[in-house]
């Protein structure tokens, strides 16, 4: 029993720290605030990184076609001297 009182009167002592979280919430907004400039920043580099991917994605499909395109040429000209 006597070791519940002291737990009680512990939680009481710490509840006026509780009280101090006003002190707390211009930090907490700033964090908020810098945490969302992060995010925004990040956002921002992965739009970023998809337009570079769909940029590569695009040149390599030109250079298949390219290749392609001379692989179906030196067919026809063997065919033709064949």
């Amino acid at each position: 029993m006597a070791q519940r009182d002291r737990e009680k009167s512990r939680r009481a002592a710490a509840r006026p720290a509780e009280a101090a979280a006003p002190d707390a919430s211009p930090r907490l907004e700033a964090r908020v605030k810098l945490l969302e400039r992060e995010r925004d920043a990040l956002k921002s580099e992965l739009e970023a990184a998809r337009a570079r991917i769909a940029s590569l994605e695009e040149s390599r499909r030109q250079a298949a076609n390219r290749i392609d395109w001379v692989i179906d040429a030196l067919h026809g000209l063997i065919d033709k001297d064949g």
